[in-house]
């Protein structure tokens, strides 16, 4: 399957480094100059990227995804070490499996792929995340109570990096 960004295709790759990686540098740039004058009149200025955990590891059964992950974990850090002396901040949030109405996860599961369930049952958690606890720890980290993070990637996954 090469939908968005899976499989190991022309399509694949071009899919995710537009619209994962290029969007990224594109929208991190386009906001530059806001952040620069909010850090002048001495407010706080940060940029919070979105990735996901397939970026950590390799992947046979998505290959582009995992690798286009991993490059956006990689600017993360590259970008924030560039923007440090300005006063920006550039962390990287990298959820795990995350399931919403009408979502991918959803749709797995209404079609009892099993892949569905080997997830399910790799999250010691037993349950996949809501888009809300991304969205709480994305306060967290654009807020002033992470003031001195950058660099940073976290995983926000209820454990299923841990392999158990």
């Amino acid at each position: 399957a090469s939908g968005f960004g899976m499989g190991d295709d022309e399509a694949a790759w071009a899919a995710g480094l537009n619209v994962d990686v290029m969007a990224m540098v594109r929208a991190a740039a386009a906001a530059l100059p806001w952040l620069q004058q909010a850090r002048a009149a001495g407010r706080a200025a940060s940029i919070l990227h979105i990735a996901s955990i397939s970026g950590y590891r390799p992947s046979t059964r998505s290959p582009a995804y995992a690798a286009v992950k991993a490059a956006m974990i990689h600017y993360t850090g590259s970008q924030a070490a560039m923007l440090a002396r300005q006063g920006i901040r550039v962390n990287c949030i990298a959820p795990g499996s995350i399931e919403f109405d009408g979502g991918v996860w959803d749709q797995r599961k209404q079609a009892g792929d099993p892949v569905y369930a080997r997830t399910l049952a790799s999250i010691p958690f037993g349950r996949m995340g809501t888009p809300e606890e991304i969205a709480e720890v994305a306060l967290v980290l654009a807020s002033p109570h992470a003031r001195w993070m950058t660099g940073q990637t976290l995983a926000v996954d209820g454990g299923q990096l841990l392999g158990v």
